[in-house]
């Protein structure tokens, strides 16, 4: 997985929109503690820099140490360079102790998990019954209608072919990625619950997120250039034509947050 953004690292980092306090919040509400959270697949820091707020200690761990070389440094977040697969051995030594964490957040990278092995690891490292694992992943940005169908037509047809298989699952709104675990308090189901994020954009940071896809390099390698002069010039015209014209916009990525604690007996 993390091969797939090494090459745009630091472009992933500046392009990709913050996720929002109200995910944050609905989170921690559900988490009786809050001393410590592994935040795995943290890529360039997003979510753990944002957990750093509320959580006593942050560990945040990639399998790519370009991605992680681009995350913010603040002083209660660790983070790890770790090995795509690890045993439940090498997260205790590497990580942390049996059922130490509070909770397990997993933003858009679940989908490229090993979800057996990673979820007994998750079994064994969070407390008993209440630790929490929560997973999202946000789809396609909204503009406008006009941006909105060339948009469209971009990922599901001319990306279509670079992009992995398992990028199904975030389409599918991780309704139907496997997720074992029990409902947390006030729920009568692990989700997926639904948020916004908002990220205002001029229209060359619109096209930088887009070269910030796994499949955008993919194409780039097989020699494609999916942002081609034509494709430019039409989304030129659709976020021009909008009202405010070719000023910065509001633009909104629906979320879906998969949610659930350990359950089991209190060790």
């Amino acid at each position: 997985m993390a091969e797939l953004f090494l090459k745009q690292a630091k472009q992933y980092a500046e392009a990709r929109p913050d996720y929002p306090k109200e995910l944050f919040e609905f989170i921690a509400s559900k988490t009786p503690c809050h001393d410590l959270v592994w935040d795995v697949g943290t890529g360039s820091g997003q979510a753990a820099q944002s957990l750093a707020g509320i959580y006593k200690k942050v560990i945040a761990t990639d399998t790519s140490l370009k991605q992680l070389q681009e995350a913010p440094k603040l002083a209660n977040i660790r983070y790890e360079h770790t090995p795509p697969v690890m045993s439940i051995a090498q997260v205790e030594q590497k990580l942390t102790p049996k059922s130490s964490l509070d909770l397990v957040t997993i933003a858009q990278a679940l989908h490229w998990f090993d979800l057996q092995n990673f979820y007994d690891q998750v079994k064994w490292a969070l407390k008993k019954p209440n630790g929490v694992v929560a997973a999202w992943c946000y789809t396609l940005p909204r503009v406008n209608a006009s941006v909105d169908k060339i948009m469209d037509r971009l990922y599901t047809i001319c990306a279509e072919p670079y992009s992995d298989p398992l990028r199904k699952f975030v389409d599918d709104e991780y309704r139907g990625i496997d997720f074992p675990f029990e409902a947390v308090e006030g729920a009568c189901e692990t989700g997926p619950f639904e948020f916004v994020i908002e990220k205002v954009m001029d229209l060359e940071g619109f096209f930088n997120y887009i070269r910030s896809w796994s499949a955008y390099q993919t194409a780039k390698d097989k020699g494609v250039e999916l942002l081609g002069s034509d494709i430019v010039e039409e989304f030129k015209r659709a976020w021009e034509n909008d009202e405010g014209g070719d000023c910065k916009k509001v633009v909104k990525c629906p979320l879906f947050l998969r949610i659930g604690k350990v359950g089991g007996d209190v060790e």
